[in-house]
């Protein structure tokens, strides 16, 4: 599992400077996520996005100052948030089994971090001016049809990777970094 963070998060956790991992689209795309620190009205919070479907979670950054903390934080929220969003046997058949294997990276694909920079954008409106919760806040980002995504919605995607991996076991396309 990659975890790809920006400086910013990186220094916050105590990780920085971090490798490059380059993006590989024949590893398991299930397991490939950005993550960014962001702020509004003095809160940090941390976006965890999918780097294929964009797929994206929204979580409270105070208190994470470890790589340990990091990951368990966010192994809690992608846990609870697929749960309640109807993906948990993704969670639990992809992810999971995953935990141990985890690495670090830079943010490579531009592309990527500039749609985060939208999903940010959205997530801070909702924030301020919705006053919505970090979970509400998630669900709404999956819903917006995004141009990265050719305006399909994160979690229309996200789903469509976990079809292509169940459809491509056993053929030898999952590899690990």
């Amino acid at each position: 599992m990659i975890f790809r963070l920006t400086l910013k998060l990186a220094k916050k956790i105590g990780i920085a400077p971090l490798t490059t991992v380059s993006y590989d689209e024949n590893r398991d795309l299930l397991l490939d996520w950005n993550a960014n620190l962001f702020t509004v009205q003095r809160t940090q919070y941390i976006i965890l996005t999918n780097t294929a479907s964009l797929y994206s979670m929204v979580m409270h950054g105070r208190g994470i100052t470890n790589d340990r903390q990091f990951i368990r934080e966010v192994l809690s929220v992608m846990k609870e948030f697929m749960t309640i969003d109807g993906n948990k046997a993704i969670f639990e058949k992809f992810i999971e089994p995953e935990v141990k294997n985890i690495f670090f990276s830079k943010i490579v694909d531009r592309r990527v971090s500039g749609s985060m920079n939208d999903l940010i954008f959205q997530a801070k409106m909702h924030l301020i001016e919705g006053h919505k919760s970090t979970l509400d806040v998630s669900f709404f980002l999956n819903e917006s049809p995004m141009s990265y995504l050719c305006y399909s919605r994160p979690k229309i995607e996200f789903q469509k990777l976990s079809l292509f991996n169940n459809s491509n076991l056993g053929r030898g396309f999952v590899s690990r970094p």
